[in-house]
């Protein structure tokens, strides 16, 4: 009887994020803020 054996290592290194990413980013959750503070104005509004 033979038993065969394959170990796998995987390892996740974070990736550093550049400054474009970064403001894209910001951006992003900023204009997301502003949509959901108009929904809320809208909604009680009606």
């Amino acid at each position: 009887m033979t038993i065969n054996l394959l170990m796998f290592t995987i390892s996740f290194n974070k990736r550093k994020k550049t400054l474009e990413e970064a403001e894209r980013e910001e951006y992003v959750e900023k204009m997301y803020q502003q949509n959901k503070e108009k929904q809320i104005t809208v909604h009680h509004m009606m």
